[in-house]
């Protein structure tokens, strides 16, 4: 379900006549002055909610000799909420944009000519910090402790820090025999 489809889903729902008609006809189809008296309300009013819910895609309607039949659209309900969040934003690029500015004015801010000026004390801002660093080590490659911290101290003094906190944020391992670096998938 698109993300426009879902809002417009939403919306409708969020009305509680609109809601009690959807109950009604999730127990049978029914026609709109048999919805009125059902839910107390003028057929009017009836009309005006099924046009909406028509329009979210919640209801169909078809002509039964003199009637308009009004029944629920059940494949719609059978998407997940989950499904919903799930599916790719409109705004997706956009997001995408916007978080590799943001990772770049962090990274410009806390590092000059490719050394670490301070360690970030929010955990976001120390999270993108610790994965330039991380990318100076290759993946598959077992590292002594004494050749994590010689790499370490090229960006910052405070190694012992740094490698703690690459391991915190699981961005590194570690054994008796070294230190390696995780992949994303391996998490």
């Amino acid at each position: 379900m698109k993300e426009t489809e879902a809002i417009r889903l939403f919306k409708c729902l969020s009305d509680k006549s609109r809601l009690q008609i959807l109950k009604s006809l999730a127990v049978e189809d029914m026609y709109v002055e048999r919805l009125a008296e059902r839910l107390n309300v003028s057929p009017p009013t009836v009309s005006f909610h099924l046009k909406k819910l028509v329009e979210a895609g919640a209801v169909v309607t078809r002509k039964s000799q003199y009637y308009t039949m009004a029944s629920l659209n059940r494949e719609l309900f059978d998407v997940t909420l989950l499904s919903i969040l799930q599916e790719q934003s409109d705004e997706a690029e956009l997001q995408r944009q916007r978080d590799a500015q943001y990772r770049q004015k962090v990274i410009d801010t806390f590092f000059e000519y490719g050394k670490l000026t301070s360690i970030p004390a929010q955990q976001k801002k120390r999270r993108i910090v610790l994965e330039v660093i991380a990318e100076r080590f290759e993946y598959g490659k077992k590292y002594a402790e004494r050749e994590v911290n010689v790499i370490l101290s090229e960006f910052h003094e405070d190694f012992c820090t740094i490698r703690r906190d690459l391991i915190g944020e699981h961005l590194f391992a570690r054994d008796a025999s070294g230190y390696w670096r995780i992949k994303p998938e391996d998490k």
